[in-house]
């Protein structure tokens, strides 16, 4: 797959649109997904591409949503930078691998990632109290609902931790599916994904991304 757009700039969140991004012309149902620990493996700020390793079920469900041409989008906080654990090369070596899996085990793609490095514990120049990318703020989902012509009343995310429904909630997403893998099981995440459910966003528990596979 080659890669239409990639950007770390001012503002310096990753935003990485791939070309496959061009077969959408009219708005359309989105697919948001967090990475560790939904898509790939939960790894202590995973920087090493021999630790990636898919969830069972993540290659089916992009997939299945690559068939139905609804846009495939990640949005991953990643502190391990502002800590200075790893740099953008590591990143984008490990999504490299992430990506080259889901091919070869179902031919799955995705059309775009964001990437947040801030923190408030970070080290410059990813420190920052709050900032508006991290979950669960919204500032990735937004970024790619100016990109995509997304149907956001139409498009959910899927996520471990609260944060992650909370930043679909925010975006003004549909709906969120919070996962039992990764940091799914933590202390009052659960608690926490239910109590964001509302009249204009639902709130779905399962699993793993593999029992999401009706989601469209």
């Amino acid at each position: 797959m080659s890669q239409a757009h990639v950007n770390v700039g001012a503002d310096q969140i990753w935003s990485q649109i791939f070309d496959t991004a061009h077969r959408f012309s009219s708005p359309r149902p989105a697919l948001f997904l967090d990475r560790d620990g939904v898509i790939v493996e939960e790894v202590h700020y995973l920087h090493k591409v021999e630790d990636v390793k898919l969830i069972d079920g993540a290659a089916a469900l992009i997939a299945k949503a690559n068939a139905q041409d609804i846009p495939v989008i990640v949005v991953t906080n990643q502190s391990g930078l502002a800590r200075q654990m790893f740099g953008w090369d590591e990143f984008d070596a490990v999504q490299a691998r992430m990506l080259d899996l889901l091919k070869s085990e179902t031919g799955a793609f995705v059309d775009g990632v964001y990437a947040c490095p801030f923190h408030k514990s970070g080290h410059p120049p990813f420190v920052h109290p709050d900032h508006e990318a991290r979950k669960p703020n919204p500032g990735m989902l937004l970024r790619a609902l100016d990109v995509f012509p997304i149907d956001k009343g139409a498009s959910w995310i899927i996520g471990d931790k609260a944060g992650d429904l909370k930043a679909g909630k925010n975006a003004g997403l549909c709906g969120g599916v919070h996962v039992l893998t990764g940091h799914g099981r933590d202390e009052g995440e659960t608690e926490n994904a239910r109590s964001l459910a509302s009249s204009t966003f639902n709130v779905r528990m399962e699993n793993s991304i593999k029992d999401a596979l009706d989601l469209f």
